[in-house]
């Protein structure tokens, strides 16, 4: 499996950047974050059973903050690769004390015998598009098998567009959507560098389709699979076992 130290989010700057231009480089990231309260509410939130929450690639931790703050009960564990990440994410959530951190890659994740329990929601975002398609496969089986019965999995990333017209479509909303953005919060960011990195082989050429990553979940054994948004490259999508 790819080594996390060969990526970009291994580099403090890099990921210290992309923290504080999130919003303008992430087309509707607020949005997908509603969505994802969303899910959780309808399906789980009063199902009459504790929730526990993991979070791979957690960043900084907001997609559990965000779901804190729908439900403060949640337990949830946050890994990440990165201990500048989970120094952030232990930061955003010292309010609350059901919270557990793992410092560990994916590849350790799926590869040793870190014990987990079993969970009624794995969420990611931005963080397993780097994997190879097998790669990302692995990680989806392994994600599978620590779910209940009823869990969901729900991961927010940038996928591969099916073609090349698509994909020229979906850049030039993507380049609108961060000028527009810029503009409104006061955040610079270089559109043309963006998408340079974008095209570049390494972190971006493992990309793959969003069609191909719902049949490897389906393939798996989830139900219910489907993209639940999408905007332009980056779609929202999971499964349920």
């Amino acid at each position: 499996m790819t080594n996390f130290h060969d990526t970009p989010w291994a580099q403090k700057e890099f990921s210290s950047q992309f923290l504080e231009t999130a919003d303008v480089l992430v087309m509707e990231r607020r949005r997908f974050f509603e969505i994802l309260k969303s899910l959780y509410s309808h399906f789980l939130e009063d199902r009459g059973e504790h929730n526990n929450v993991l979070d791979v690639g957690c960043g900084d931790g907001i997609l559990t903050h965000e779901l804190l703050k729908t439900d403060s009960s949640i337990s949830a564990t946050l890994i990440d690769g990165s201990e500048d990440m989970l120094i952030k994410a232990r930061k955003r959530l010292s309010g609350f004390s059901n919270v557990d951190f793992i410092q560990a890659s994916f590849q350790e994740l799926v590869h040793s015998d870190i014990q987990l329990p079993d969970f009624s929601l794995a969420i990611s975002s931005l963080a397993i598009h780097h994997l190879a398609m097998n790669e990302k496969r692995d990680l989806f089986d392994y994600i599978y098998s620590h779910l209940g019965d009823g869990g969901y999995f729900v991961n927010i990333d940038v996928v591969l567009s099916p073609t090349d017209a698509l994909e020229k479509w979906y850049r030039s909303m993507w380049k609108k959507w961060m000028i527009d953005k810029q503009a409104i919060l006061k955040i610079e960011v270089d559109c043309e560098s963006i998408f340079q990195s974008y095209q570049e082989k390494g972190h971006y050429s493992k990309l793959d389709t969003l069609t191909s990553q719902l049949n490897a979940l389906t393939n798996i054994g989830f139900k219910d699979v489907d993209c639940f948004y999408k905007y332009g490259v980056f779609a929202m999508y999971g499964g349920k076992k």
